[in-house]
C-alpha cells in the first residue's frame, strides 16, 4: 500500500508533540506552508523536512 506524500496538521502535532493549535499559527504565519482542502490542511513531506532544518539551523 502506498503511504501518502503529505501530513494532516493532527499527524505533524502528533509527530513533533505540539498542539494542533501551533501547526494552524505556524500555517497562517508563513513558516510552515500548506495546503486547505476541504476543511482540512494538507502540509507535503517535502515542505515538513524544509521547516525542520530551517528551525533547527536559527
Amino acid at each position: 500500500m502506498h503511504k501518502p506524500d503529505f501530513y494532516l496538521v493532527e499527524e505533524l502535532a502528533e509527530k513533533l508533540r505540539v498542539n494542533k493549535m501551533t501547526i494552524y499559527r505556524w500555517i497562517k504565519a508563513g513558516k510552515l506552508t500548506a495546503s486547505k482542502l476541504g476543511k482540512h490542511y494538507r502540509i507535503t513531506k517535502a515542505e515538513f523536512e524544509k521547516f525542520i532544518i530551517e528551525t533547527s539551523n536559527k
